[in-house]
């Protein structure tokens, strides 16, 4: 007897997941859509999406989930709906909580809340014998004054919910933290604060399946998301150099923390840092998502992996209970920078090595991946890049203040 097709609906409320889209769409499934109306003229592979459904943001740029839910019981009368995957960050508990009503298998709303709240997160890190910067929920006054005599400053205060380096403050006394959040006010609880550790950051991009991690490839930031949301600086991450203790160590502390959240199967984009003060690898945070800015194309630079292909692969395996096989991994070194850009379309004629592999292509940007067999040749285009680019092109805008709530 025939199986029956399966259907995936998608959540998207940024223009991404393409890839992963036309991978569930050749794997034979029925692919529905649902993002935001804004996002309808994008230029979504309309021919691997057999559906579209549209939500109306609120001046908060939010969807009503009641009206999310009611859309899909709606759609659920004749059609039926086997899983659905967040295709980004902010999608994660609005899937879940999907998920939940409907009794729709993957991950329910507590798993989520591990990939999705920095709160609890670390919470469920620290829990597991996961070395974490020293932390606090903003929920207790006395529990925060605990905590300003016990914790050695400066502090950063971070949305528990946001994705990159939104809404983060950095402060360096206590008056400055009180400061910050008597502003924040009412909504001070969607916020924690925690010890801010100088040193290396390092991302984790990650495939599981089973539970266990089937692909997991490190690098490094030369730039944080931080320096670049709150410095201006110009992004740039390289790949982490192979079979090196660094490499061992990232994978190792990764795959402990897919452990302790239980993670099943799904991308994942895990960062970590290495403290400069004592030598040890602290864990920030994770999503059970493909990792953004660019970094699953630099990622597929190097190993030969789509992320967001095989991502989709999985899900299908999964839900089929058909076995999932990884493709062959390449071992390149690869590396990305990208910048805001003073002019909407740079003439970037002029960056003509051999070893580029990718070039922006959004208006006011200017980015390249390159890759090498050789790592320092990376190293050496990403640098000389990063001066031509500050010189000749870089614009800086200024981070977001708070995230909306």
């Amino acid at each position: 007897m025939p199986r029956l097709t399966l259907t995936f609906l998608c959540i998207s409320s940024y223009f991404k997941g393409a890839e992963f889209l036309r991978a569930c769409k050749r794997a034979g499934c029925t692919v529905f859509l649902l993002t935001s109306k804004k996002l309808e003229n994008k230029p979504w592979p309309r021919d691997h999406v057999d559906e579209f459904f549209y939500m109306e943001e609120d001046e908060n740029g939010q969807w009503n989930m009641n009206d999310a839910i009611a859309g899909l019981a709606h759609v659920m009368r004749n059609r039926r709906v086997d899983r659905i995957v967040a295709l980004d960050d902010f999608d994660v508990e609005k899937a879940a909580l999907l998920r939940e009503h409907f009794r729709i298998p993957g991950m329910g709303q507590t798993t989520a809340r591990y990939f999705r709240d920095k709160l609890a997160m670390r919470m469920k890190a620290a829990e597991a014998g996961i070395n974490v910067p020293p932390f606090c929920a903003l929920f207790t006054d006395n529990v925060i004054h605990h905590y300003t005599q016990t914790v050695a400053p400066p502090w950063v205060v971070k949305p528990r919910s946001e994705a990159s380096a939104t809404g983060i403050k950095k402060v360096h006394n206590a008056d400055q933290l009180w400061e910050v959040l008597n502003k924040l006010g009412e909504k001070r609880h969607h916020y924690l604060v925690e010890q801010f550790k100088p040193g290396d950051v390092y991302h984790v991009d990650a495939l599981t399946v089973g539970g266990k991690v089937v692909f997991d490839w490190c690098s490094r930031y030369l730039s944080t998301p931080m320096e670049v949301a709150h410095g201006g600086g110009i992004f740039r991450s390289v790949t982490v150099p192979f079979r090196s203790e660094s490499e061992k160590a990232l994978k190792k502390l990764n795959g402990q923390v897919m452990n302790a959240f239980g993670m099943k199967y799904s991308a994942s984009h895990t960062e970590i840092i290495h403290a400069k003060e004592d030598g040890q690898l602290y864990f920030l945070e994770t999503a059970s998502r493909v990792g953004g800015a660019n970094l699953a194309e630099m990622v597929e630079a190097a190993s030969g992996i789509n992320l967001w292909r095989e991502w989709a692969n999985i899900e299908v395996a999964m839900a089929k209970t058909d076995a999932y096989t990884l493709p062959e991994v390449s071992k390149m070194h690869s590396g990305i920078i990208i910048s805001l850009c003073r002019y909407e379309n740079p003439d970037v004629s002029s960056f003509t090595d051999s070893e580029i592999v990718w070039r922006i292509s959004e208006p006011h940007h200017v980015g390249f991946i390159v890759k090498s067999t050789v790592r320092d040749r990376v190293l050496e285009l990403l640098d000389g890049y990063a001066d031509r680019i500050f010189k000749d092109y870089h614009a800086s805008a200024p981070a977001p203040d708070k995230p909306a709530y």
